[in-house]
């Protein structure tokens, strides 16, 4: 069975909230565990990083750039603050670090990522992102 794949960026936002809901937050200054040494668990059965579980829901490679997850991650950053302030830098990396640097927080949970995209999704559908 295959599993649909987002569309959308609200689609998108709910999907990474269920991958992380199902395999934990990763925070570890890199987009997941054990990127270069284990070739056998599947990505989307480890714990993932908020922008590697954007890019994993969207065609399972959370290394993977797409058009979907560049935009769901710049509709992201800009809702996000780390230490009170927006993005620094408004190029794609930079949002994406931004977002990163977001989940690396100190007592960032799973549970926050996940509320962070669901009000991201919702937002999306609402146009008000």
């Amino acid at each position: 069975m295959t599993i649909p794949r987002p569309t959308t960026v609200p689609t998108l936002f709910r999907a990474a909230a269920r991958l992380l809901a199902a395999n934990g937050l990763y925070q570890g200054g890199d987009y997941f565990p054990n990127a270069l040494s284990d070739k056998t668990t599947p990505y989307a059965s480890r714990p993932l990083s908020i922008v590697a579980a954007l890019r994993c829901a969207v065609d399972g490679d959370p290394q993977a750039y797409s058009l979907l997850a560049d935009e769901a991650l710049m509709v992201l950053a800009f809702r996000l603050t780390v230490d009170g302030e927006g993005p620094e830098d408004h190029d794609l990396f930079g949002l994406e670090a931004h977002v990163d640097d977001w989940t690396e927080a100190e007592g960032r949970t799973t549970e926050s990522a996940c509320a962070v995209l669901y009000a991201a999704a919702d937002a999306s559908e609402d146009g008000a992102a």
